[in-house]
Parts: C-alpha cells; structure tokens; sequence
C-alpha cells in the first residue's frame, strides 16, 4: 500500500469532516455517539442482518450441540447492541447479554419481547475484556459478532471467552476483517480507517482478527472467509466459525 497516498487521502477525508475533529479533540464527540450509536444500529442490524441470513443460520445451526448435561444451552454474547443475533438462538437457551454501551438497553428489551423462546437470565453493561461478573466455566458458548472490530484487546476478550467457557465449549464469531494487503479493498480500508473509527465507535477496518483466533488456546478452529455484499465496501471481508475450548 503506498502510505504517503494513504496519508494524503486521510488528510483530504479528515480536513472535510473538521468539525466532527474537533469534538473529537475536545472530548464531546464519545459521550455524544454513544447516545446516537444504538439508533443508528437498530436501522442498520436488519438490513445487515438480512444479507447474511443464510450465512448465519448455518453458523448458528449446531448450537444445541453444545448444550450443557442438563440440556439447556447457557449462552453469553458479547457486544449484544441490539440484540440482532436472536431470531437465531434455539428454543429454551438461556442468555447472558453483555455490552459496554447501556444505551442499547431499550432495543434490547425490544428485541427480547419479540422473541420469547429465549429466557433472559442477565443483562450486564460490561466489556468482553472485563467479564469478571461471570464465573469461570459457566458458560456453553459465547458469540461474538461485528464487536472484535472495535474492542481495545482482542487477545484479552480472547482470555475472557476461554475462561467462562466450560471445557468443550464453544465461541462462535463473525467479524469484518483487513483484505489481502496487495489488494485495492486493503488501499480504501487504510484510508478510511480514521474516519471509520468516528463514526462506527471505534470500529477498526484492517484488523487480522483470524490472527488472534489462531494464537489463543482453542483446542479447534473451525473458520472461513466470505465477502458480505456490495463487494466494494471496505467491510466487506469477513470471517466467520466457531472454535472449541
């Protein structure tokens, strides 16, 4: 990737989204978004949501054969938001909801009235690198979709999934990820990134995500990757999977 385009570019972006900069630099822009944050996705969650319907339900399609001696699934989701992942969790599976924005509660609750063949047991404002409220082992699988993009440590959420797990325990992910880096989708994802973080709360474009999930101690590692469309958008390569404790 030639960087001094990439700085010029960034530049070019930055100087045409200055006021958005400034509240930024001025500490107003965090507090604000975060407010303004959950109605943007409860907009954008069913339209994403309906491009990969298919994908999703495949992934989510063996859930069940995690479920616990007792035949329940006990399932955390880390960075629920506004609880899109739903519609596809089994019958009877009791949810743990984490996110570190409480102002997602009331799409939540939304989300969690239209779909009552799950049993809410708690909801905590956490992040997936702090999930110190869940004991060690309690959990069957924890899911995490479009949040590893915007975490602080995706090597300490990676820490959290594994210790709340049970053994035999299972992370199911779907994430956007960085493109080949000789590729044009690579070139765009640099160029947009600062701006893209802004408005997507904190959202990075060119992690290597899959890295991470290679290094942390699953025991198998089940992933492939798949472009959501339009194929022209800088998120749109993804990975998605599951891996075992």
């Amino acid at each position: 990737v030639p960087m001094l385009l990439v700085s010029c570019l960034q530049r070019c972006i930055q100087l045409v989204l200055l006021p958005v900069y400034v509240l930024v630099y001025l500490g107003i822009w965090d507090a604000l978004y975060k407010k303004v944050f959950p109605y943007i996705m409860a907009k954008l969650a069913p339209r994403y949501n309906h491009k990969v319907r298919k994908q999703k339900q495949e992934l989510f399609s063996n859930l069940e054969q995690f479920a616990g001696p007792s035949g329940h699934l006990r399932l955390l989701e880390i960075g629920t938001g506004t609880g899109t992942n739903f519609q596809f969790y089994p019958a009877g599976c009791r949810l743990t909801c984490t996110d570190p924005n409480p102002n997602f509660e009331q799409f939540l609750r939304k989300n969690l009235s239209e779909n009552l063949h799950l049993q809410l047991e708690r909801s905590l404002v956490v992040s997936g690198e702090d999930l110190r409220q869940v004991a060690a082992g309690t959990m069957d699988v924890v899911v995490c979709t479009l949040v590893l993009c915007s975490v602080s440590s995706v090597e300490r959420v990676l820490r959290e999934v594994l210790r709340v797990l049970r053994p035999g325990g299972a992370f199911y992910f779907l994430e956007h990820v960085a493109a080949d880096q000789s590729s044009w989708t690579y070139f765009w994802q640099k160029v947009c990134e600062p701006a893209w973080k802004c408005f997507g709360d904190g959202c990075s474009l060119s992690r290597e995500t899959q890295k991470d999930l290679e290094k942390a101690s699953f025991s198998e590692l089940n992933l492939r990757r798949i472009h959501v469309p339009p194929s022209w958008i800088p998120a749109s390569p993804h990975i998605i999977g599951y891996a075992v404790k």
